[in-house]
């Protein structure tokens, strides 16, 4: 987006990506009037419809915001039509002095044909004075032209984000329908953003691009979707293609009130390679929260957290593949950590020999922990000994005694409780019983079968720790 100046990229590093939206007050009366709380300037405005402009708040508002956006519908809808366009124009003209480091976004979803774009854009960043705005997409690049380039009707050059995937649930009855070509409506929208963002600002000198993306919070998948797709779409580049322009942003509304998720939001949006860019929308959730000062303020911490979380979560991931572990083993490590079931240091083993760590298995003694066992395990062999239709070449699993007793039992349940996979269970005692079935064997016959033995192996850092074979 094009900004008034640099100190607001800031802002945008630190994720302080607090939105909202008025509320829709129908009451124009100043009786009600209180002193305002910070985040509350917009709606409050509305509630000051006809009062004097010296009656604006004028609480620092920029302490958690990296971007103010006014949604027009709330404004447009008071009576008469002056009143609520003179309201909206205060307040864009009331953040813009009071605040000058912090964009507004004007939130208008428009989307019409070139001349009538020509119009919307004049009236947004002309007469209203806005940096941005949302679009809809579904008429094509002219009518994104106007609002990204600047023209004999509108000198002003904005930025804009348009709508992909948004935050309501009938959205998937357009935007998540499959379309001939391959892909979803949402996911060519992506795809076509970046083409116009190329080709509309093809003039523009700034790093930054001016065509953002809309995806709710609501929907973490598609946030996952678009943000592989950009981040494959700028893998795939090269020097001939999007020139030094960064990734686009995606706009995610829907955190708070929607029920959107933020911190899963934060983290799929960054992608694989941490560079993904995120704004959170929040709305309802700080307007109407009884301190909202104070929950922009937890929101933004929520943010950040998420963020670093997301981007400590990549480092890992690349420390990880490095090493040459797959997620399971990744997962399975961080656990034994946490259970303290895997330990670093120098310990003396029973052979005499000085081991750099030691794996107690003996810790794995509570429910939860035997059921992120038997998950780990499972994930081993799915991926060790699942087909591509995910058909296990095995047809029990056998658990010598005695700690692979309790590991086989745990595996088996994950197989079918996680895939859906229904296999025998077997194992063994260590001394014959002469009484009952008798013998040393227990549980689904293996003469004839593929059997998968597991046992307890610290090796399952780095090796596959069960052994495969057939009882003849």
């Amino acid at each position: 987006m094009v900004y008034r100046n640099h100190r607001r990229d800031s802002y945008v590093i630190k994720c302080r990506f607090i939105f909202f939206y008025p509320a829709l007050v129908t009451s124009s009366s100043s009786s009600s009037f209180s002193p305002p709380s910070r985040f509350q300037i917009i709606r409050l405005t509305l509630r000051c419809v006809g009062t004097p402009a010296t009656h604006l708040p004028s609480d620092k508002l920029d302490e958690h915001t990296a971007c103010y956006k006014p949604n027009s519908a709330f404004f447009e809808c008071i009576s008469p039509p002056s009143s609520g366009l003179a309201s909206l124009g205060r307040v864009i003209s009331h953040i813009a002095s009071k605040h000058p480091t912090i964009p507004v976004l004007l939130d208008a979803k428009r989307g019409d044909i070139g001349s009538t774009s020509d119009a919307y854009a004049v009236a947004a960043y002309e007469v209203l004075g806005a940096d941005g705005i949302t679009l809809s997409p579904l008429m094509g690049a002219d009518s994104v032209r106007p609002f990204v380039n600047r023209s004999a009707a509108c000198t002003k050059r904005g930025g804009c984000f348009v709508l992909c995937k948004t935050s309501n649930t009938s959205s998937k009855e357009i935007l998540g329908q499959k379309m001939e070509m391959g892909g979803t409506v949402y996911e060519n929208i992506t795809r076509l953003a970046v083409e116009w963002d190329d080709r509309l600002g093809k003039d523009a000198e700034e790093e930054e691009p001016h065509i953002g993306l809309v995806v709710g919070a609501t929907d973490p998948s598609a946030v996952c979707t678009v943000a592989g797709a950009l981040q494959k779409i700028d893998r795939g580049a090269g020097d001939g293609g999007r020139r030094s322009r960064r990734r686009p942003w995606i706009l995610a509304p829907g955190v708070g009130a929607q029920g959107g998720d933020l911190v899963e939001s934060v983290r799929v949006a960054m992608g694989s390679d941490g560079k993904g860019r995120i704004l959170v929308s929040v709305s309802r959730e700080v307007a109407h929260a009884e301190d909202p000062g104070q929950r922009a303020g937890e929101l933004r911490k929520d943010i950040e957290a998420a963020r670093v979380a997301a981007k400590a979560a990549v480092d890992a991931d690349s420390t990880s593949s490095f090493l040459g572990l797959l997620p399971y083993q990744r997962e399975f490590i961080s656990f034994a950590l946490a259970e303290e079931v895997l330990k670093f240091g120098s310990f003396t083993l029973k052979s005499g020999r000085t081991s750099p760590y030691f794996f107690n298995a003996g810790l794995f003694r509570t429910g939860r922990a035997l059921s992120e066992l038997g998950r780990a395990y499972a994930d081993c062999v799915a991926t060790e000994f699942f087909d591509k239709d995910g058909i296990p070449s095995f047809d029990v699993i056998f658990g010598p005694a005695y700690k692979g007793i309790g590991l086989g039992a745990c595996v088996v349940s994950a197989l079918w409780t996680a895939f859906g996979v229904d296999v025998g269970f077997a194992y063994n005692r260590k001394e014959a019983k002469d009484h009952g079935e008798g013998g040393v064997l227990v549980g689904s016959e293996m003469v004839g079968k593929r059997v998968l033995v597991s046992q307890f192996c610290s090796f399952f850092l780095v090796h596959f720790p069960l052994f495969y074979s057939t009882i003849l």
